[in-house]
């Protein structure tokens, strides 16, 4: 009898101990996925990108950028019809290629204007810095707590409580961010850019900016000068041709409104890569979401306070 009762003891104690192994074996799975992803140096690539890109990606900035393109059409719209080609062989080169210009920088104002709502959603996420914190700081309490309770023998309150609290905090992360709503933005933004962030196209909207500074140069230092060389006056030009008037007076706040942009996009390639290298943003708040749920399932499952191991059954004659 004494014996069955000593086994039915020990057999109860065996499962509490499985889930208090698992909860190990989680929390350690928590602490190097991070690691295993590589999380330290790809989240602070894409915080470094979305802190250069963030002044740049507002709806007014990026009203301003395709108010630019529409200068530079305007005059060279007004220039055409005027003949100006047939007499300038070098402003003849650049309106030649203004179309294709003017089709693909438009199209790439288009594409981010669309994505400005998906941008600002992953914007408003925490650091991206934070984020291997996120795995790697929960996973180390609910390992450490899991060894201390196998190597102490016992299953205590505090232990079940403090696993279960970490447990309720990884669910809480994604709901308290948003992460559901938000993250699949990311993702829709990430795809968005997938064609607008490589080194081809960012070397060939450099290419077009040069045109675009060498097109304007051949109008206000040979167009304009070659007018007025015509009879007309300073005032008949601006008069006769306003939207080039208009170009030459706002090419230097062209200049200093568009460089950033073509900088932070030439910057921040191998971080949008980064990025791309990472789990998809629409899977970030089930990968707090599950986690949490089976760290509290396994906290509940692991009962009330229990020794984790068998007491020493004790022999006759020996004081109990």
């Amino acid at each position: 009898m004494g014996d069955l009762e000593h086994n039915a003891a020990g057999s109860s104690h065996r499962p509490a101990r499985r889930f208090v192994v698992v909860l190990a074996v989680l929390g350690a799975a928590l602490v190097l996925a991070p690691v295993a992803m590589g999380m330290f140096s790809k989240a602070p690539a894409g915080a470094e990108m979305l802190t250069e890109f963030t002044p740049l990606m507002s709806a007014e900035r990026l009203d301003g950028f395709s108010g630019h393109l529409d200068t530079i059409d305007a005059a060279v719209s007004e220039l055409d019809a005027a003949g100006t080609p047939a007499t300038n062989p070098e402003y003849a080169a650049f309106s030649t290629q203004w179309p294709v210009i003017d089709d693909d920088m438009s199209g790439l104002m288009d594409q981010v204007t669309d994505n400005l709502g998906n941008y600002q959603a992953m914007a408003s996420l925490p650091s991206f810095r934070l984020f291997p914190w996120f795995f790697l700081v929960p996973g180390a309490l609910v390992a450490l707590v899991a060894l201390v309770s196998l190597a102490l023998g016992r299953w205590t309150r505090a232990a079940q409580v403090s696993v279960a609290a970490v447990g309720l905090g990884l669910v809480a992360i994604p709901l308290a961010f948003g992460m559901f709503s938000k993250g699949p933005k990311g993702g829709e933004m990430m795809n968005a850019f997938r064609d607008l962030e490589t080194s081809e196209n960012v070397a060939r909207i450099q290419g077009y900016f040069s045109q675009m500074a060498v097109g304007q140069g051949s109008i206000r230092l040979q167009v304009v000068p070659a007018l007025e060389k015509g009879g007309l006056s300073a005032a008949e030009v601006a008069r006769e041709y306003p939207a080039t008037t208009r170009l030459n007076e706002q090419w230097v706040p062209i200049l200093i409104d568009m460089t950033p942009m073509i900088g932070a996009m030439s910057d921040n390639v191998d971080n949008y890569d980064a990025i791309r290298s990472m789990p998809p943003f629409s899977l970030f708040g089930w990968a707090f979401l599950v986690p949490g749920l089976i760290v509290v399932g396994l906290a509940v499952a692991a009962g009330p306070p229990r020794p984790l191991v068998p007491a020493r059954p004790v022999t006759r004659g020996e004081p109990s």
